[in-house]
């Protein structure tokens, strides 16, 4: 088995160096794209020299900051072509926990797509003033609604793919960036059939760099929700979201 870990970098030197090798001790299965937007602090460089001392290091670098939902497809075509039979999201900036990898590849034995996500049982955030939090969960709150699912966190970025998925979705044709580009994953995933589940995670604000999350890209997301309903909406589509798996509360403070 070969699983890619997508990790979009723009501006992450402090980071980078440090979360890789913690990505590849979760096995020897695990290999990583790094898809970096020519960052101007030298994130690219610290990449380089990561990959020239691993076979399982990879990076894909880019002219400019093209955002992230092209980031993702640029990474996601090119895990396909390497053969990699689970493809995952992942933040750079420590939000995500690498350690919760090994248990996305358990959660994903009976689904397609699993979402690492704050808002199912055992599932929160760190550090985060309330506003932000406010901007989190009305989104969510408003897509699911909007686009009649069931998912309580459809603004997630951590996330596991069968490779079958990203075959049958047409990349191509993806319409969003930012924010917005997770939950579109998410809603072509049920609309084309596949089992969907949430699986509770702590999500910790990030230490080193600045957040990517802005007002505009949040009003930008809130826009989009409707063209994805407009255009995507298939009336008598069977969406299948699994119950959420359920985690030893210890996994998640670990």
């Amino acid at each position: 088995m070969r699983y890619v870990v997508v990790v979009p970098t723009y501006n992450e030197s402090e980071n980078v160096e440090t979360l890789i090798p913690l990505i590849l001790r979760q096995g020897e299965e695990f290999h990583v794209l790094i898809v970096d937007d020519n960052s101007p602090d030298g994130t690219g460089e610290i990449a380089d020299r990561l990959a020239a001392g691993t076979s399982r290091v990879h990076v894909m670098h880019r002219r400019e900051k093209m955002g992230l939902g092209t980031a993702y497809v640029a990474g996601f075509g090119w895990a396909l072509d390497y053969d990699a039979d689970l493809i995952f999201e992942m933040d750079a900036d420590f939000s995500h926990n690498p350690d919760m990898l090994p248990h996305f590849v358990k959660a994903i034995a009976d689904c397609d797509l699993v979402l690492g996500s704050r808002y199912v049982l055992g599932g929160g955030v760190e550090n985060w003033p309330a506003s932000r939090q406010f901007m989190s969960r009305g989104g969510s709150l408003y897509a699911r609604t909007i686009l009649g699912v069931g998912v309580r966190d459809l603004t997630g970025g951590f996330k596991c793919f069968r490779r079958r998925v990203l075959e049958t979705l047409d990349l191509n044709h993806v319409e969003t960036s930012g924010y917005a580009f997770q939950i579109e994953m998410t809603y072509r995933t049920l609309l084309s059939g596949f089992r969907v589940k949430e699986m509770p995670i702590i999500f910790a604000d990030r230490v080193q760099g600045i957040s990517k999350m802005s007002r505009s890209v949040f009003l930008e997301a809130i826009l989009a929700v409707w063209k994805l309903r407009l255009r995507l909406s298939r009336r008598g589509a069977q969406m299948h979201l699994l119950p959420p798996e359920q985690l030893d509360p210890e996994v998640l403070r670990a």
